[in-house]
C-alpha cells in the first residue's frame, strides 16, 4: 500500500475520542463508572455526565484518593474509568497505582489526557514524558497509546471488556483522523504499509508524522514499512520481529522520553531475538517547555523530517 493514499478525514483531538468512547461504552455496560479530579470539561466527560449522572464521581483535586476510590469500586463489580491529566494520573499517584491497583490486579482504567509535548503552552510541569515508562514497568499493567480520534474512541470502548488494569494515554491538540475504517485490537500492531528497506514503529500523535515520513522515503525509492504500535504492553512481538527480519533496521518514533518508552520496548525485543540497527526519535532525556505543539515538535526533533533522517541513518548502519 502507498502511504500517500492514506488521507485524513479532518482534525479532532484524541481526548474527544475518549469522551465519545466512554459514553458509548457506558450505554452498553451499566457497570462503567467515570471518576475525575476536577477536570470534567477537559476530559470531555460532558456527554457521559448528561446521560449517566448517577455513575459519575467528582473527586476534586485529590488524584491519589481517586485511585483508591477506583480500586474500591472494582470490588463491587464496577468498571471505573479514572480520568485526569497524564502527569497527575501517573507521576503524582504512582504509589497508589502500584499498591492499590497494579499489585492486586484491580480492573481500573486509568485514562490520561494532555500527555507529551503537544500539551503545549502549559509547559514542562504538565508535559509528562516519562509516563509510558512508569506504567509499563508495573506488572500486569496494559499500556495503550492510540494515534487519533477514531482509534482513541475504539480503544476506550475496547478496554471496558478487557480484564485488568489499563493505562490509556491520549492528548489535547486537534490532530488528523485517519484510522476510521481500520479495526482496533488490544495488543495487535497496525500496519500502514509494507516495505523491505526500513521499518518505522510509532505510537500516539507521531504515527501521523511517521506516515508523512514514509511518504517522503517512498518518494526517494526507499521501501518503508510503517507500523502503529498502539499497545506498548503487551507488545506485539510477532509483528515487530516479522517486520525487522525483512527490513533489518528500524526507527522508533514517540512523544515521550527515549529512555524507557516504546522505543526501548522494541529495542529489547530486537536485542533478544534479532539484533538490528535502531534509531530513536523522541525527547532526549530532557523536560519540555512552553510553546505551541508545532513549535515543540520542531524544537525537540519529532517532525516527519526528523523521522526521515533517522531512517536514512538506520539504513546506513545495516551490514551488507
Amino acid at each position: 500500500m502507498l502511504l500517500k493514499d492514506i488521507q485524513s478525514i479532518g482534525n479532532k483531538d484524541t481526548r474527544s475520542g475518549f469522551g465519545d468512547g466512554i459514553a458509548e461504552a457506558a450505554r452498553k455496560n451499566e457497570n462503567i463508572v467515570a471518576l475525575t479530579a476536577d477536570l470534567l470539561g477537559s476530559m470531555k466527560l460532558n456527554q457521559f455526565v448528561k446521560e449517566f449522572p448517577e455513575r459519575f464521581i467528582q473527586c476534586g483535586i485529590a488524584e491519589a484518593n481517586m485511585m483508591g476510590v477506583a480500586a474500591g469500586l472494582t470490588i463491587g463489580g464496577k468498571i471505573p474509568y479514572a480520568t485526569t491529566f497524564a502527569n497527575f494520573a501517573t507521576g503524582r499517584v504512582y504509589d497508589q497505582i502500584r499498591q492499590s491497583i497494579a499489585y492486586s490486579g484491580k480492573n481500573v482504567k486509568i485514562c490520561a489526557s494532555h500527555a507529551g509535548l503537544t500539551l503545549g503552552e502549559d509547559g514542562a510541569t504538565h508535559q509528562i514524558l516519562e509516563d509510558i515508562g512508569l506504567m509499563k514497568m508495573l506488572p500486569g499493567m496494559t499500556v495503550i497509546v492510540p494515534c487519533d480520534y477514531a482509534q482513541t474512541k475504539a480503544a476506550t470502548i475496547a478496554i471496558a471488556d478487557y480484564e485488568g488494569p489499563v493505562y490509556l494515554r491520549f492528548g489535547r491538540p486537534s490532530w488528523p483522523i485517519f484510522t476510521t475504517d481500520r479495526p482496533f485490537e488490544i495488543g495487535k500492531a497496525q500496519f500502514f504499509s509494507e516495505g523491505t528497506d526500513v521499518t518505522i514503529f510509532a505510537c500516539g500523535h507521531l504515527v501521523w508524522n511517521a506516515i508523512q515520513a514514509g511518504i517522503q522515503l517512498q518518494e526517494k525509492g526507499i521501501s518503508t514499512e510503517v507500523i502503529n504500535i498502539h499497545t506498548i504492553k503487551p507488545l506485539d512481538e510477532e509483528a515487530i520481529l516479522s517486520s525487522i527480519r525483512k527490513t533489518k533496521c528500524a526507527v522508533t518514533a514517540e512523544e515521550h522520553n527515549v529512555l524507557g518508552g516504546m522505543g526501548d520496548s522494541i529495542a529489547q525485543c530486537a536485542a533478544k531475538n534479532f539484533p538490528i540497527p535502531i534509531e530513536y526519535v523522541g525527547v532526549n532525556d530532557s523536560f519540555g517547555e512552553s510553546g505551541t505543539p508545532a513549535q515543540l515538535l520542531k524544537k525537540y526533533g519529532l517532525e516527519a523530517s526528523d523521522i526521515v533522517a533517522a531512517a536514512e541513518k538506520a539504513i546506513s548502519r545495516k551490514k551488507g
